[in-house]
């Protein structure tokens, strides 16, 4: 049977159609991408929104399984997320606030312990090793200057000290102020602010009282833009939050129209690889993104368990800083573990060993017990990438970078192995070979 004469000339153009919906397809993306980059000051919201769409997709798909409309399951969703929310945040609130209130109070004697014993302990420590540190005299000097420990030093007028001969130096510090007694003699002191002697009360609310009116009369201009520039941010903080819970919804309540239009976009002969790179990305993303999460809580609560234990002070606060850091892989677990250690160290070396010791054997069963199980193999990814972009993606995009850098890594992982995974396919010689296989080395 011979060929039709007009099969090339279909040929042809069936090619051609094809060059021009490729081109077509390259310079919308192109297009997309440039909007994006100009419109990165406004996408928060949407990013935020994908996040949370993706992390309550199955808890809405899991109420719909129960004959609830879509529309209705995302509201049951979000009231019982959010009043759960409220809920922990109003339980557990005034606690972190008085822990903190309480922190803020002992930070001086904190402080002044880490000052007078263990700054002295590593200077001598350091002498003992000939690396250094200042000499003893010094050091009592630093003490007798800050006797309060209050970091500011306490300068004494006159200061005698005994020399090696035995005779006696006499140093004078700073200006003198010469007062008299009431005994007939004098005082000689370091010169300072005046202080008031006494509290009258009635005199401090007339002070204050005036000081603001006349500075409200002199400043009112920027007390306006203060009280403005407050209410726009409070404004701006729900009018965001609002915004991406209603994005979200969106996402939810439309997914199938948004995946199918990006499936229409691609040759019928393709919609099928497209839907295997659809489900790798989401086995990745599972483990990252939900995964995470569930980790975090895990954290969060076994720490509060042994912080308690050992009877942490303002562990509630610990517990909270750790379950919020480890939403940022390996550097969020290191900065979250510093002060809890140091805070141990603290009250004794025993309590910060143990709080020390506990945080490793936390992260120990993270990483060999729930990072398989809950994340998963697709989700895995080398440790040196997760620092990449940890790296690039707070120096780019500060925090929100930190956050979103591993689900990001994730996605462009997913990809480079769908399209890897395709190349090999088509080649014979790849074809048989696993993707992400060690090839064995050459015989010598």
């Amino acid at each position: 049977m011979e060929p039709s004469p007009e099969a090339p000339l279909i040929l042809d153009t069936a090619r051609g159609a094809r060059r021009r919906h490729t081109t077509f397809l390259a310079v919308s993306a192109a297009i997309a991408v440039a909007v994006l980059v100009a419109a990165r000051s406004v996408l928060l919201p949407f990013v935020l929104a994908l996040v949370i769409a993706y992390v309550l997709t199955p808890a809405v798909a899991w109420v719909e399984r129960k004959r609830v409309p879509r529309a209705l399951a995302i509201i049951l969703v979000y009231v019982v997320v959010l009043g759960s929310f409220g809920v922990v945040v109003r339980l557990v609130a005034p606690r972190v606030a008085q822990e903190v209130a309480n922190f803020r109070r002992e930070l001086p004697v904190i402080s002044k312990t880490i000052k007078t014993e263990w700054v002295p302990e590593v200077q001598q420590r350091l002498r003992a090793l000939g690396l250094g540190g200042k000499e003893p005299e010094a050091v009592e000097r630093d003490h007798e200057r800050d006797r309060d420990g209050d970091g500011q030093e306490d300068t004494p007028a006159i200061v005698a000290r005994q020399r090696a001969d035995g005779s006696f130096a006499i140093e004078i510090e700073g200006p003198l102020a010469i007062n008299p007694t009431k005994g007939g003699g004098y005082t000689i002191e370091p010169m300072r602010e005046p202080r008031a002697e006494a509290f009258d009360l009635d005199r401090l609310v007339a002070d204050i009282a005036g000081k603001s009116v006349a500075y409200a009369q002199h400043n009112a201009l920027e007390i306006v833009k203060i009280g403005r520039d407050i209410i726009a941010g409070v404004s701006r903080f729900f009018f965001i939050f609002g915004l991406t819970l209603m994005l979200a919804a969106y996402s939810i309540l439309t997914r199938e129209r948004i995946l199918g239009f990006f499936e229409s976009l691609l040759r019928p002969s393709a919609r099928a690889s497209w839907q295997v790179l659809l489900v790798r990305i989401d086995r990745g993303l599972s483990g990252v993104v939900r995964g995470q999460l569930v980790i975090c809580l895990v954290n969060g609560v076994l720490s509060a368990i042994g912080f308690a234990i050992v009877g942490l002070k303002y562990w509630p606060v610990l517990a909270l800083i750790a379950t919020v850091f480890s939403l940022i892989p390996i550097f969020g677990s290191i900065i979250s573990a510093i002060p809890a250690v140091l805070l141990g160290l603290t009250q004794s070396f025993g309590t910060g060993v143990f709080v020390l010791v506990w945080i490793i054997g936390i992260h120990q069963l993270e990483a060999n017990l729930l990072n398989p199980k809950i994340m998963g193999d697709a989700a895995k990814i080398h440790p040196l990438l997760v620092i990449f972009s940890l790296l690039v993606g707070e120096h780019f995009f500060g925090v929100v970078g930190a956050l979103l850098a591993v689900p990001v890594m994730s996605i462009a992982q997913s990809v480079f192995i769908h399209i890897r995974q395709q190349i090999q396919t088509a080649d014979p010689e790849l074809a048989s070979e696993p993707v992400g296989s060690i090839p064995p080395p050459p015989p010598a």
